[in-house]
């Protein structure tokens, strides 16, 4: 009589036994392992895999540590359309995949929607503190039932839990067969080395992505077919903008340098060229800046260069201009709310000195941090202020512009910073402002950066 296989979970792995176990009944992805007494073992990830491959001949399942739920969303409004056909198109998938949807487009309640059709325990990954804290909020309200948080200070792991990727990677190994659903929001976080390993080490048969841009420009998002899935439905903001996305336009306001800050700029810029061209290197092969950096540092000339390159951005990124075509613009939209972004912390320090704004950076503590978010929301504060932390996931639906002070050249970058100001309410009109000073590198920068169909009007 032919023995039953063993399946068991172990430090973010699975070990398949018994040792003898026939190799034609030894899924794809296990190797032995002498250290195991001869057993097989993978990565906890294979776990689908190894249940459809084991489940004629016999199967003793002590992996599984997941229960169902009885999960009752308690909202009375129907989905939108591409929330319900979002839906679908993933279960249609097996229940994996990639959902790519805009800001704004209502993909926590995607999730929920799909929550409710798997019944299964639940881990929702999040990148920031902030988020952690809002979906807690929302998954509560939606079902009503206790939400655990793990991360943030809190190690309070229950059948529906969130958690930031940091914490997945440190915990995965102890957790990582508790849950039958895992829900990765901001996806494109995933495939960076550490956070992958955490999707390796969870055998969650459930798999959801969530993001309003996947690709990466060092093309690691091809690796979410294998750690989510793929990619099972997408809608572009364009798409939604009206009827589910607020209606919106953006302005690129060209905003000269002072006569100061021209011949500073200038001279930045001719000592950092010169040492560029002397050197050969090419900054937009995909090694360019890192030989910079390299040789940067290896000669007083290199150093000049490096600081050079600091000054020019120095200049470009807070200049006078900017900070008044800035307190102008705050003028001109004095009846609505408005988030502010740059590039860097200095600047926006600068700016919150200046016009006397809450801003939100890393280094801001978390309850502060809640404090703003929650002051914006109730109409304590109109403006606030951020360098990068607000680019993705936090809701704000009622800030109906953005001003981008500066930064990147990332698209994604700038689709996440539009999408801050979509959210619809009954007669909103957004607007993003991009201040660019003119006459500098910002001008290929603002262009890269708006190479995406939602700046094409």
């Amino acid at each position: 009589m032919v023995a039953p296989a063993e399946l068991e979970f172990d430090e973010g792995t699975l070990l398949l036994g018994p040792p003898g176990l026939e190799p034609e009944r030894v899924p794809q992805g296990f190797v032995r392992d002498p250290r195991a007494g001869g057993r097989y073992r993978a990565r906890g990830v294979s776990y689908r895999e190894a249940l459809l491959h084991l489940r004629t001949g016999g199967l003793t399942d002590a992996a599984r540590a997941y229960e169902a739920l009885e999960l009752k969303h308690r909202g009375t409004r129907k989905p939108y359309p591409h929330q319900a056909e979002a839906l679908d198109a993933w279960w249609g998938a097996g229940g994996r995949g990639v959902v790519v949807l805009p800001t704004g487009a209502g993909k926590s309640h995607v999730a929920e929607l799909i929550m409710q059709r798997v019944q299964r325990a639940t881990l929702v990954v999040v990148p920031t503190v902030d988020l952690l804290v809002q979906w807690q909020r929302g998954l509560s309200l939606a079902f009503g039932e206790p939400v655990g948080m793990l991360g943030g200070g809190s190690n309070d792991v229950r059948p529906i839990t969130i958690t930031t990727y940091d914490s997945a990677y440190l915990h995965m190994h102890r957790i990582g067969n508790r849950f039958g659903l895992v829900v990765f929001d901001e996806v494109h976080h995933l495939p960076a080395s550490a956070y992958s390993q955490a999707a390796e080490m969870c055998i969650a048969p459930f798999r959801l992505g969530l993001t309003a841009t996947p690709e990466r420009t060092d093309g690691l998002h091809l690796r979410l077919d294998t750690l989510v899935g793929p990619e099972v439905y997408r809608r572009q903001i364009t798409e939604l903008t009206g009827e589910y996305l607020a209606e919106y336009d953006t302005c690129v306001l060209p905003v000269p340098l002072t006569a100061e800050e021209r011949v500073r700029y200038d001279e930045a810029d001719r000592v950092y060229r010169a040492f560029i061209a002397r050197n050969r290197i090419r900054l937009g092969a995909p090694d360019g800046w890192q030989r910079f950096l390299q040789l940067a540092s290896r000669s007083a000339e290199g150093r000049a260069a490096h600081l050079a390159w600091r000054e020019r951005r120095r200049v470009s990124q807070a200049s006078e201009g900017k900070l008044q075509v800035l307190g102008e613009l705050f003028a001109a939209h004095a009846e609505s709310k408005v988030v502010v972004f740059t590039n860097d912390n200095r600047t926006i320090y600068e700016i919150s000195r200046r016009f006397l704004i809450p801003v939100i950076t890393h280094e801001t503590p978390a309850r502060e941090r809640l404090a703003i978010l929650s002051g914006i929301e109730s109409g304590r504060y109109r403006i606030v202020g951020t360098s990068r932390v607000l680019n993705e996931g936090v809701d704000m639906p009622d800030v109906a512009v953005a001003i981008v002070v500066s930064g990147t050249g990332s698209v994604r970058e700038a689709v996440q910073r539009l999408g801050r100001i979509l959210r619809r309410r009954e007669g909103k009109q957004a607007v993003l402002y991009e201040l660019v000073a003119d006459g500098t590198s910002e001008d290929h920068t603002s262009d890269r950066r708006r190479n995406h169909e939602a700046f094409a009007t």
